[in-house]
């Protein structure tokens, strides 16, 4: 056997590790992030079904607020004004549901607060998804108007954007909201409530949250 390896051999072989190790991160990810979306979306679903059906005014978002995190204790996911983001997502962004998975649920509330038409709500979900913006790196795009710049031909991303800032694909779907989501999934187990997709979030935990200290 030749336990000899030359320098350039085994860098190149470090690399390819790394690289798998990067593309497992970010599939975590996307994995988790997707979940968490469409928890929200039809969190946000059943509000707007329930007052409809009912009658039920603002005071049921308090009340569920409440209720939410009485059962899952620390989780600013279920505060009241997240509650009404996801009514607004879901009432608001219909026409999207097929991006929004792609980026984290503070991105999307980002967009939600600061973009004023779908068109622009659509390119900035793209862009962040495809540069890894995090969520001050999008809100400073949007701020800067990006996209009236880019509605004039003003701007090119792949010249302009920090070479810091590219190939991060992870940074957008990396959300605080993901990590409390695997934490209520893991104690949700605890109780005995067992799934397919309770079992695949739990799977990921472990190197999400590593990711999510670098």
């Amino acid at each position: 056997m030749n336990t000899s390896f030359s320098e350039s051999e085994y860098k190149a072989f470090v690399t390819e590790v790394k690289a798998k190790v990067y593309q497992l991160q970010h599939e975590a990810f996307r994995q988790v992030n997707r979940s968490l979306i469409q928890l929200y979306w039809e969190i946000g679903k059943s509000i707007v079904e329930k007052q409809k059906q009912h009658g039920w005014g603002k005071s049921v978002v308090g009340n569920l607020s409440k209720d939410l995190q009485n059962e899952f204790p620390g989780m600013n996911g279920f505060s009241v004004q997240n509650l009404w983001y996801m009514r607004k997502f879901y009432t608001q962004y219909s026409i999207l549901q097929g991006s929004i998975g792609e980026i984290g649920w503070s991105h999307n509330i980002a967009i939600m607060d600061k973009c004023k038409s779908l068109e622009e709500s659509l390119f900035y979900i793209g862009m962040a998804k495809k540069y890894g913006w995090t969520r001050d790196v999008l809100v400073h795009q949007i701020e800067g108007k990006s996209y009236e710049q880019y509605l004039l031909g003003q701007t090119n991303f792949d010249q302009t954007l920090p070479e810091k800032y590219k190939n991060q694909a992870k940074l957008a779907v990396k959300d605080e909201y993901n990590l409390e989501f695997l934490e209520l999934t893991e104690k949700h187990n605890e109780k005995g409530h067992y799934g397919a997709a309770s079992f695949e979030l739990q799977a990921t935990r472990g190197i999400i949250s590593q990711a999510c200290s670098w």
